[in-house]
């Protein structure tokens, strides 16, 4: 029989990282290729042919292929959102203009913040006359001949992309499909998105939002996945010329895959899904490793996305946004911070340094890429101070030292500082921003960033690891094998995962049990139906029931597990009591003995899991002594001083070798300086465990 690959492929904006797991032996080969912004086919194409020749196999022997993409996320962070039209219920045309009352971080209050343009504007949003009760009753019929007028309006001004939300619809969705029937009808070129099957939630802001943004990327998910599917169809075809079809997966936000055939339906739910399967690898790896509960730090060109995992699982949220744009969907809860190899140092009006959120891209990229760039980065810092090797990817891309320490000087020159002082408060001031975006994702859980191991992964994740345990008070640093294509492993080790929800709001003490068993199983037929159309068989299918709870009167929910069996008034207070624990571990109080503070039922939750192989983690070979492994040795600058710091090869080690600070690790896509006083110790499955040289790891 021949040999079946998985692959997993990260397309990111400069790099396009590949991942490819022989199913039998668990070998893994890793590559990375440019991307290719202007058709993003080729660049995945020219990475599964070059992780294949890697290992001397051709098209046919793919067995599946997951894919994250950033073609959603980057078309709403980049503000591409424009020919845009809202339909919503007679009465709210300024629901967007209106939003919420709450204003950012930052601001001291609402005299100083300006609202950001809305995504519609007001003239291209339509009313119609309807009105569905809070119970689903309807108040005021649907007038058609509003609608007709509202779709013949968009058709008229070439408004070809429409998103739909009534009042209540969540409960009742008939108006808003008789809506869609009539846009269908009279603009048969309009992409049409629903509320009532985007977020069935109340909160008509977020609800409306969400189905615009959803409306928005849908156009330009649709055409990305069809190229590529077509695309990857033609590559994998028999050696004869028989065509095949094999199972490719799109990675989604809430840590889960779906077919491509299915996510065009929900382009949405892949928005930010990159962030979220660095995580998963990530957990995949801590946990074999020992660690079950690690907070993660995916550093890139631009930015460094931060995740905390709890006991195997990354944090979910329904409060992320993307950009000015919020969104209700399930999302592993990431925290992006403009901390990237590319962020630009600059000086305040103040006289102060300053590192991001700007950046370099990769064009023209920091001043040592010698593209023409001209203002110094992270990435000129490391180089200048010998942190990281005259070059990148094993000597692909050569660095211009000179430049780098050039541009420095006359950055040093505006402050009054050395060069070393300037490179040095440059790494600073980028680890003290990484470091708070560690402390926000673990605090506003309830969580001591003290007790957690970190995971670092991506080109740039582990040049500041050092400098991070000591800032935070952290217990260690794992540092996986070929950190920077972690996020395409992660793409292999994901569930096949669909999310449904019904706003079902009652008091605890009022609860209709037949009523919220209704609603439950309604949820877990559409989560039946979902997993059915992916191929799974009904013994290969779970389901995870859960609900969101709060307070009487407070105005933001907790979300705790259902558990499985009939629903009866002793699993109902089971939930309560769930729901009491949780309360009292995020905020440190709750009210169980207090009759007066009734508990609340929000949301009801379904989520249809379809199990899919993971790859094993293989164990890598016993070391012979880190002497074997080290090829050298230059003058490193790690804050204090320069000093002689010995060089090795990352893939010479073994397990059991233990590399002791000043030192530098380097291999293909990632380099990790490991500061006086610190010790790294490979463990059986390849990962660098980085401690303090006076303490034991403890799992």
């Amino acid at each position: 029989m021949s040999r079946q690959i998985r692959i997993g492929i990260d397309t990111g904006g400069t790099f396009t990282d590949v991942v490819a797991v022989d199913e039998a032996t668990g070998e893994v080969a890793t590559t990375k290729t440019p991307s290719t912004p202007a058709d993003p086919a080729e660049g995945f194409l020219a990475g599964v042919d070059k992780v294949l020749g890697q290992l001397g196999l051709g098209g046919d022997s793919v067995s599946a292929v997951s894919h994250g993409t950033t073609v959603a996320t980057n078309k709403l962070l980049e503000g591409k959102v424009e020919n845009l039209g809202f339909i919503t219920t007679a009465g709210y045309r300024h629901i967007l203009e209106i939003a919420r009352q709450s204003v950012p971080d930052g601001y001291g209050n609402s005299y100083f913040w300006v609202k950001p343009p809305r995504i519609v504007p007001a003239d291209k949003v339509r009313t119609v006359t309807e009105r569905i009760a809070v119970d689903g009753r309807e108040l005021t019929p649907f007038d058609e001949d509003e609608a007709v007028a509202a779709a013949r309006f968009f058709r008229d001004h070439g408004i070809s992309t429409i998103a739909v939300c009534f009042l209540h619809s969540y409960v009742n969705p008939g108006h808003e499909q008789r809506m869609r029937e009539v846009l269908l009808r009279e603009h048969p070129e309009a992409t049409v998105s629903i509320s009532s099957e985007v977020m069935r939630e109340y909160r008509e802001y977020e609800r409306s939002m969400t189905t615009l943004v959803d409306a928005a990327v849908k156009p330009s998910i649709r055409r990305y996945i069809a190229n590529i599917s077509r695309r990857l169809d033609e590559f994998v075809a028999l050696e004869d010329g028989t065509s095949r079809r094999v199972p490719f997966y799109v990675m989604k936000s809430n840590g889960g895959v779906l077919s491509a055939e299915e996510v065009v339906h929900q382009p949405i739910t892949t928005v930010l899904s990159g962030p979220a399967a660095g995580a998963l690898g990530a957990a995949m790896v801590a946990g074999a490793a020992g660690f079950p509960s690690v907070l993660t730090c995916d550093g890139g060109g631009t930015s460094t996305d931060v995740t905390v995992v709890v006991e195997g699982h990354p944090a979910l949220t329904t409060e992320g946004s993307v950009g000015v744009y919020p969104s209700k969907i399930p999302m592993i809860d990431v925290v992006t911070v403009g901390a990237g190899g590319g962020s630009i140092a600059w000086v305040s009006p103040e006289g102060t340094l300053k590192v991001g959120p700007q950046s370099a891209g990769a064009d023209p990229g920091p001043i040592c890429y010698g593209q023409g760039g001209v203002e110094v980065t992270v990435t000129d810092a490391h180089v200048t101070m010998g942190r990281i090797p005259p070059h990148l990817l094993g000597g692909e891309i050569p660095l211009d030292v000179d430049a780098a320490r050039a541009g420095l000087e006359q950055l040093a020159e505006r402050l009054g500082l050395s060069l070393e002082r300037t490179a040095t408060g440059v790494l600073e001031v980028s680890a003290w921003n990484q470091a708070n975006a560690l402390r926000q994702i673990t605090v506003k859980r309830g969580l001591d960033v003290r007790d957690f191991m970190m995971v670092t992964f991506g080109g740039s994740g582990s040049l500041l690891a050092c400098r991070l345990v000591d800032v935070l008070g952290l217990k260690g640093v794992l540092v996986p094998l070929n950190p920077g294509n972690l996020s395409a492993f992660g793409l292999l080790t994901v569930d096949v995962r669909n999310d449904y929800v019904r706003t079902a709001v009652a008091r605890h003490d009022r609860l209709d049990l037949a009523e919220v068993s209704r609603v439950l199983d309604e949820l877990a037929a559409e989560a039946d139906g979902a997993l059915e159309r992916e191929g799974f068989e009904p013994s290969r299918r779970r389901y995870v029931r859960t609900a969101d709870l709060r307070y009487f009167g407070q105005a933001f929910e907790v979300r705790v597990e259902i558990g499985d069996g009939p629903v009866t008034r002793e699993l109902v207070d089971a939930v309560a009591e769930r729901f009491h624990a949780e309360h009292r571990r995020l905020y440190g109080y709750d009210f169980t003995d207090d009759d007066r503070q009734q508990v609340e039922w929000v949301n009801l939750r379904v989520t249809g899991v379809g199990p899919i192989r993971r790859p094993e983690l293989v164990e890598v070979a016993a070391g012979t002594g880190a002497a074997s492994a080290r090829t050298g040795s230059r003058q490193v600058h790690f804050g204090e001083e320069w000093t002689q710091a010995a060089i090795y090869d990352r893939e010479r080690l073994g397990a059991g070798d233990v590399v002791t600070g000043p030192a530098v690790i380097e291999e293909f896509g990632s380099t990790v300086p490991l500061h006086p006083g610190f010790r790294a110790e490979v463990d059986r499955f390849g990962n660098l465990l980085i401690t303090r040289a006076t303490e034991e790891t403890t799992r």
